[in-house]
């Protein structure tokens, strides 16, 4: 059967218009419209038939009930509803009403065509309208993890209003295309996906946790029940935190006002103990912020701006726009730590026998049972971690500096305590005293086998940014 046979079958069918009438040999002639290929086709039967050409206003059209004729107005209600957003990519979904589909099937049932001939209507609406939707943004259609997703709900609106509309104004207007023709905004739902900026923070303070620390007694709501009814929370102090920042708080509404967007959600690749101070290279952090108007801010001024705020307890630097697969780097890439701890003993210990349990933890592959003081929040179970490479000085026979080179996950304090037994081979059982860590330092997070960074991970530009955020 060829295409024309296919075509005359269609038309025998009902009033159909050129879109309908081209959807079901969509697989033809690639490069044209289903609108093309219809009125193509209509043509050709007219010229072998002799007959007068007839075109068919898709409000006639007894399969899509006139919605092929709707996608200018589509487009145009969707760019309006876009309006004040900055984005780069896009994706159109499609709800196309039940009956709609049914005509659709039925168009091609009558004409003997296999159930999935051409193209769903679906598939068009999408394309068709975002094409249009693209010309007129300069955004890039994006399957993938667009910054916008735009549903079109078909059934929100009638398409016979929109084209009766249209044909009225393009009677007053005579023939300018210049106003739009509408389409309820009802019909139109704007899905913004969060933007990401990745850094590394150095935490130059101790006591300062890495996400908010809200108060265990109150919730976090900073109050609790007293004989006189409410009453500010003894714990915290009425702040509902257990802390007055971190680097959270110092981080998150910066980044959020400079994308203004809704709210932010900070990711870090895993944290340092709140008494344990991030130093030199910083750790790895992204902050996720949600449906941002914005989505390149200004870094290096944003930047600025952040470590001026937080006054010399927080730093941040490398700011890049990233993309969300740096979330799941972050969180999930394995990474090697490095650490200074000065370090207290129970007893005098001399130069040759610290020397000695140096050596033997130098390399060592350690069986750490889940410490006391986070068994409350992890499995309790037993890991193995090595040390890569250890080293230190005596300053005092009670006295040390220790520096360790580990693998991710290794517990450093319980390295050195032994943490009752929990944690074998351990610098206080080769010395056969107490040992303590009275304050640690983490030097450096980096990746074990590649850096967290990598280019396609990130949506860097050659511009400075957006300038309401410069």
């Amino acid at each position: 059967m060829t295409v024309i046979d296919v075509a005359r079958k269609l038309l025998a069918g009902g009033t159909i218009c050129d879109a309908c009438l081209g959807r079901p040999v969509a697989d033809r002639s690639f490069g044209l419209t289903n609108d093309e290929r219809g009125r193509a086709l209509r043509t050709t039967i007219a010229l072998e038939d002799d007959v007068d050409y007839e075109p068919v206003d898709p409000i006639e059209c007894w399969v899509c009930d006139g919605y092929c004729g709707t996608f200018d107005a589509i487009a145009d209600t969707i760019v309006d509803e876009l309006e004040g957003l900055s984005f780069e990519t896009y994706q159109i979904g499609t709800r196309v009403p039940p009956l709609i589909e049914e005509n659709d099937r039925l168009l091609r049932e009558d004409a003997d065509l296999e159930e999935d001939a051409g193209e769903p209507m679906k598939r068009e609406v999408n394309r068709e309208v975002g094409r249009r939707v693209g010309s007129r943004t300069g955004a890039t259609f994006d399957l993938e993890r667009p910054d916008v997703l735009i549903v079109i709900d078909l059934e929100a609106f009638d398409p016979h209003s929109v084209l009766e509309e249209a044909e009225d104004t393009d009677e007053t207007r005579a023939g300018s295309s210049d106003e739009p023709t509408t389409v309820t905004s009802h019909a139109v739902d704007v899905q913004v996906n969060p933007a990401f900026v990745y850094g590394r923070y150095r935490k130059l303070e101790r006591d300062i946790p890495q996400t908010e620390w809200p108060c265990r007694e109150c919730g976090g709501s900073g109050v609790q029940l007293g004989p006189d009814g409410e009453e500010p929370c003894d714990h915290c102090g009425g702040s509902g935190y257990l802390y007055d920042t971190s680097v959270e708080q110092v981080v998150r509404p910066h980044v959020v006002e400079a994308m203004d967007g809704d709210e932010g959600t900070f990711h870090g690749a895993g944290r340092e103990d709140v008494d344990a101070r991030m130093l030199e290279g910083g750790r790895p952090f992204v902050l996720e912020v949600k449906r941002p108007r914005r989505r390149r801010p200004n870094v290096d001024a944003l930047e600025e701006r952040i470590n001026e705020a937080a006054g010399g307890a927080v730093e941040v630097e490398g700011l890049r726009l990233a993309t969300y697969e740096m979330v799941e780097r972050v969180k999930e890439h394995d990474a090697s730590k490095r650490y200074r701890a000065d370090v207290a003993f129970g007893d005098p210990v001399d130069e040759a026998t610290f020397a000695e349990a140096l050596e033997a933890l130098d390399g060592a592959t350690l069986e750490q049972y889940t410490p006391e003081r986070v068994d409350h929040r992890r499995a309790s179970l037993t890991r193995e971690r090595t040390v890569y490479d250890i080293d230190g000085e005596l300053l005092e026979p009670t006295r040390a500096e220790v520096r360790v080179h580990g693998e991710g996950g290794l517990y450093i304090k319980e390295l050195i305590s032994s943490d009752g037994g929990r944690t074998e081979p351990s610098l206080a059982g080769l010395l056969e005293t107490d040992a303590e860590v009275t304050a640690l330092d983490v030097l450096a997070v980096e990746g074990e086998d590649e850096p967290f960074e990598r280019p396609e991970f990130f949506r860097d530009t050659d511009d400075e940014g957006e300038s309401e955020t410069a």
